[in-house]
């Protein structure tokens, strides 16, 4: 069941989160997108959680295998789960655009993009920098919030609120993936430059995923 409960849990992420940036976002703005996305995190992290631990993100997987929370098997597990949730969420975001005269496709459906492609035209290393670094705040907090160490049901508040700093931060340099499955659904209806980039919304979070658990075990040394 954690493996369903992660495909539901960023389904129901990447649902609520571009929906609101490709549908409503021109009526509620950065904040509202960023809070669409946090709000969704922080519920899962109480539905789900228990469950799976509510990872729904493939850096936050990563970071978690690293600091030997997790098995191999089970981070293999999830991130198919993840990316296939991201995937279905983005098909049924087309569906419900098109019966209303939106193509999201056509304006880029809120694809991750550097160069031309960001939405303030920041180049290759800016998006870089910006993904890997807002990627390692998510994840140190996921840690920390869930380490036994911390007060016991609370981690979802925390979670959810960082996402929604990150994202408010980063969104007119990447359009604010810190996540490589939100990325992916998007790119693979896109395609063209969405996939020919999507590389670095994939290592980037990825290497920041690496570089929290190396901060968190360190600061969470005796």
């Amino acid at each position: 069941m954690k493996y369903a409960a992660e495909l539901f849990g960023t389904f129901v992420l990447v649902f609520a989160g571009l929906t609101t940036a490709n549908i409503t976002g021109g009526q509620v703005g950065i904040l509202g997108v960023a809070l669409a996305f946090g709000l969704s995190l922080m519920a899962m992290a109480f539905a789900i959680g228990p469950i799976s631990g509510c990872h729904i993100n493939p850096a936050v997987t990563f970071g978690c295998l690293l600091s030997r929370r997790i098995d191999a098997k089970t981070a293999a597990g999830y991130w198919v789960s993840q990316v296939l949730g991201a995937i279905i969420a983005c098909g049924l975001i087309l569906l419900i655009a098109h019966g209303g005269g939106v193509d999201p496709v056509t304006s880029g459906f809120a694809a991750n993009g550097f160069g031309d492609h960001s939405p303030a035209h920041f180049n290759l290393l800016s998006v870089f920098l910006a993904e890997t670094f807002g990627t390692m705040l998510l994840v140190i907090t996921v840690l920390g919030a869930t380490s036994p160490k911390a007060p016991a049901g609370f981690a979802g508040i925390p979670i959810g609120l960082i996402l929604t700093v990150t994202i408010l931060a980063t969104a007119q340099i990447s359009n604010a993936s810190i996540n490589p499955a939100r990325s992916i659904g998007p790119a693979v209806y896109v395609g063209g430059w969405a996939i020919q980039q999507l590389w670095v919304f994939i290592l980037a979070p990825f290497l920041g995923g690496a570089i929290a658990s190396v901060v968190y075990s360190t600061l969470s040394r005796d």
